[in-house]
């Protein structure tokens, strides 16, 4: 069995650029295009989504790769104006030596290593994985093999969404009262990275302050 840190990669994308094109979309509505300037596109998109002009937004968009456990691969898809390209566990036979043989894990926010619920968890991955690869071995197909996996099992799931889905997705998932710790784990660093590189477009949003951020998943560039 091998353990994982959570990641979360990104599309190389610029910014600014991507606030500017959103400007003339928006003002196009009102027929401004002249009030364009240098730093013009901070007020219209501000005063956009602060009146719930959001439709503008979705004239840019941003593609990343979760690479977390499979209880996000399984509810992420929920979120609708989204194009998605996940990892299938009826095709991926990890019995075979394209995966060593093992099962990949994530680890989980939700255990501290070393304490009697960590130690649990790890035997419990332990077992799944010592029958998965039995049962392989005795010739079942990846789509019997995987009713055996857990949740905590590594799924990869490519994502693209215009800004403004971004922005209720991130607005849900990093939400202290409502977000999940695994969602919360890969999509508050992306959202921080949004904030940083787009602010105009994601300031508004918060989220949960409280969730560790040795927690935190990587970020790392989408080749």
């Amino acid at each position: 069995m091998k353990l994982f840190d959570p990641v979360v990669y990104v599309e190389n994308y610029d910014g600014l650029k991507m606030m500017k094109f959103l400007e003339r979309a928006a003002r196009t509505c009102y027929k401004s295009e002249g009030k364009i300037s240098d730093d013009s596109y901070k007020r219209i998109l501000t005063s956009c989504i602060q009146s719930g002009h959001e439709s503008v937004l979705e004239h840019e968009k941003v593609s990343i790769k979760l690479f977390g456990d499979l209880s996000i691969m399984q509810s992420i898809p929920r979120h609708r104006i989204t194009s998605f390209s996940n990892e299938s566990t009826r095709y991926c036979n990890y019995g075979k030596d394209k995966f060593e043989n093992q099962i990949r894990i994530i680890k989980q926010p939700h255990f501290e290593e070393g304490t009697k619920l960590y130690k649990e968890w790890e035997k419990c991955m332990l077992n799944i994985e010592e029958s998965y690869v039995k049962m392989s071995e005795a010739g079942a197909k990846p789509d019997q093999l995987r009713m055996l996996l857990s949740l905590s099992t590594i799924g990869e799931i490519n994502m693209t969404c215009n800004i403004r889905e971004w922005r209720y997705i991130l607005k849900l998932r990093c939400s202290a009262s409502f977000g999940h710790p695994q969602a919360k784990q890969l999509l508050i660093p992306l959202l921080l990275k949004f904030k940083e590189d787009m602010p105009e477009l994601f300031a508004d949003i918060d989220y949960d302050r409280d969730f560790p951020k040795e927690k935190y998943a990587k970020i790392l560039p989408l080749d």
